[in-house]
C-alpha cells in the first residue's frame, strides 16, 4: 500500500484532532477578565476597552482573518471590531463574558463587511486611543494565521463565512454551544443550540465529503 505522505499525515493528524470531537481551543483568559471587571467596577471603562482589545485581540483577530478570508478585510474589520467595542463598553451588561461578547462584536463586524455597507464607503475613524490601541494589535499579529495544515487550509476556505465563524469558535475557540448562538445572533438571526449542532453536523459532513475527495482520508 502505498505510504501517505508527510503533507497527507499532518492532515490527517489536524483532522482528528479538530474537526472530529477535539476542541483545540484558546483557553479563557481568566486575568483579562478580572483586570477588566475591576476596571469597570472603578467607572473606568476606556481601561476596560483597552484590556479588552489587548488581551483578546490576537485571537479575534485571527477568527477575523479565518471568517473573512482576507487579511485586508480581516485588518479593517477589526478596525471597526475595536471602535464597536470601545464605545460599547459603557453599555456592556455582564450577561456573559467580555470575550464572548468581543467575539459577538466581532462577528457583527464581520457581517457589516461582508455587506460591503461599510467597506464600499471605506469608512474610516478619526485617531483614537480605540484605534490606536487596535494598531498596536495588528503590529503585534501581523495578522499571521495559526498553524494548521495547508491541507486543512485549503479544505476550510471551501466554507462560507457563516460556516467558517461556526467552526472556528466551536472547534478552535472552544466556545459553548449556548456561547456560539450568542455570538452568531448578533446579526439579527434567531439561533438555539439544537440548530446549530445540526449546522456543525452538516460542516463536519461537508469537509469530510471535501477530504474524501481530495484523497486525505479513507
Amino acid at each position: 500500500m502505498e505510504r501517505a505522505g508527510p503533507g497527507v499525515k499532518a492532515f490527517r493528524e489536524a483532522w482528528s484532532l479538530r474537526v472530529g470531537a477535539g476542541i483545540l481551543s484558546p483557553v479563557a483568559r481568566p486575568d483579562v477578565e478580572t483586570r477588566i471587571a475591576r476596571a469597570l467596577e472603578r467607572g473606568e471603562h476606556e481601561a476596560a476597552a483597552a484590556e479588552a482589545i489587548r488581551g483578546f485581540g490576537p485571537e479575534i483577530l485571527g477568527y477575523l482573518s479565518r471568517v473573512l478570508g482576507s487579511r485586508d478585510d480581516a485588518s479593517d474589520a477589526f478596525s471597526f471590531f475595536a471602535e464597536q467595542l470601545w464605545r460599547g463598553m459603557p453599555g456592556f451588561a455582564g450577561r456573559s463574558s467580555v470575550r464572548v461578547w468581543a467575539y459577538r462584536v466581532a462577528w457583527s463586524a464581520a457581517v457589516r463587511l461582508r455587506a460591503d455597507a461599510w467597506s464600499r464607503r471605506r469608512e474610516r475613524f478619526p485617531t483614537s486611543m480605540a484605534s490606536r490601541v487596535a494598531g498596536e494589535v495588528l503590529s503585534r499579529s501581523a495578522i499571521t494565521r495559526e498553524r494548521e495544515s495547508a491541507e486543512l487550509a485549503r479544505l476550510r476556505a471551501a466554507l462560507d463565512a457563516g460556516e467558517q465563524s461556526l467552526l472556528v469558535l466551536r472547534v478552535d475557540r472552544g466556545l459553548s454551544w449556548r456561547e456560539v448562538a450568542e455570538v452568531m445572533a448578533a446579526d439579527g438571526e434567531e439561533l438555539d443550540e439544537p440548530a446549530l449542532r445540526k449546522r456543525f453536523e452538516r460542516v463536519k459532513a461537508k469537509l469530510a465529503r471535501l477530504a474524501h475527495q481530495e484523497g486525505l482520508i479513507e
